[in-house]
């Protein structure tokens, strides 16, 4: 994939939760998909946010990860997704939430993103961000956005896992579970990686120097339906501002507990973090611990779990152009991956908690960095 221009930069991830090592190969596989398209846009001259929708666009299609085809189901059975997008030009943001029939909801909030781009609507009406059920299925339809039936958005697997935990959740409401073998079972249902593998998602700097980043979500397993997660909530699955002046740019993605993340605005507070440090990977360190971990509005909580993928760019007079990338999770694990468009082959990588650390209460932090031509 080599390029005698200027080099773009994508990176993705799979979810922040517990990854089974039994598939590796199956989430390297899907990390490595995505980043070779988002970087095929890329060396064609495409957006960072034709980049960052065709990246999570693949990782929606992996019956895998918890986002599109293969999502946990609600407690009624159904498909109901969330997603958001980015724009670092414009900053605008377009997010669908508790959509069913959507085989890629990251396409319908770039849509929404694309159209507000366009001005007013008629009789000066503002145009929507941000839909949700119903109505966002309806505009979808609209405006081709690719609608399926709502059986088909649910796999073999993601339907075997619904029926087990609904027969736990039946049993321990009817009082039929002992408190001891209730611990298993929470246990069981924590390291399950249908139940806890949240947001996908990806960041991206273009060949023109703008960033994007989008999130995409199926939420957690017997979800109310109805409920809405921090992958289509403003500043807290993703974020995206491009550099300006001496201040760098910078894209956020993250994933975890979707209320988590909701109370603690956890990717923009990263992005703001990260833009005024010389340490991006302290500077998250501090975001997680400060403002997420130690977060007074999660004092109730005993165990937080979230994480992030953060991308910092950032060009000199010289015309040295620079990123960095940092990931960080509270939880088991987080899959990531990442490219330039002059190199052939995505590096991924499975960070796992270290076994002296907690889960949920501490961070585990690593990062890399990159010149571009």
């Amino acid at each position: 994939m080599a390029d005698d221009g200027i080099e773009g930069f994508v990176a993705v991830h799979a979810g922040a939760g517990f990854h089974s090592p039994n598939k590796t190969q199956l989430y390297s596989e899907v990390c490595q998909l995505a980043c070779k398209k988002a970087a095929e846009a890329l060396h064609d001259k495409k957006s960072a946010l034709d980049a960052v929708v065709m990246a999570v666009t693949q990782l929606e299609n992996s019956a895998c990860t918890n986002a599109g085809i293969g999502s946990n189901l609600t407690l009624d059975g159904t498909v109901e997704c969330d997603a958001s997008v980015m724009d670092g030009a414009s900053l605008k943001f377009g997010a669908v939430g508790a959509v069913e029939s959507i085989k890629n909801p990251v396409k319908l909030a770039s849509c929404l993103l694309t159209e507000q781009k366009k001005g007013y609507l008629s009789l000066g009406r503002v145009p929507p961000c941000f839909l949700v059920g119903r109505g966002a299925v309806a505009w979808a339809v609209e405006h081709n956005i690719e609608v399926v039936e709502k059986k088909d958005l649910i796999t073999d697997s993601s339907l075997r896992s619904y029926r087990d935990y609904q027969r736990r959740l039946d049993r321990a409401e009817m009082g039929l579970v002992e408190p001891k073998k209730m611990k298993k079972d929470v246990k069981m249902v924590e390291e399950d990686d249908s139940t806890l593998l949240d947001t996908v998602g990806a960041v991206c700097l273009d060949c023109q120097g703008n960033m994007a980043a989008a999130v995409s979500s199926g939420g957690i397993a017997l979800k109310c339906p109805g409920r809405v997660g921090q992958a289509a909530v403003f500043g807290c699955g993703c974020w995206a501002d491009n550099i300006k002046d001496v201040t760098p740019g910078v894209a956020v993605s993250t994933s975890g507990c979707g209320e988590h993340l909701i109370y603690t605005q956890l990717a923009r507070e990263c992005a703001l973090e990260v833009r005024g440090a010389d340490d991006i990977s302290q500077a998250v360190t501090d975001v997680f611990s400060r403002q997420f971990i130690e977060s007074d509005m999660l004092s109730d909580q005993v165990a937080k779990y979230g994480g992030a993928i953060v991308l910092k760019y950032s060009s000199s007079a010289a015309e040295r152009r620079e990123v960095e990338l940092v990931w960080a999770h509270t939880t088991e694990s987080m899959c990531i991956g990442y490219m330039k468009t002059g190199e052939h082959k995505p590096k991924v990588h499975i960070s796992r908690m270290p076994s002296t650390s907690t889960v949920g209460q501490t961070t585990s932090v690593m990062g890399k960095y990159f010149h571009l031509r």
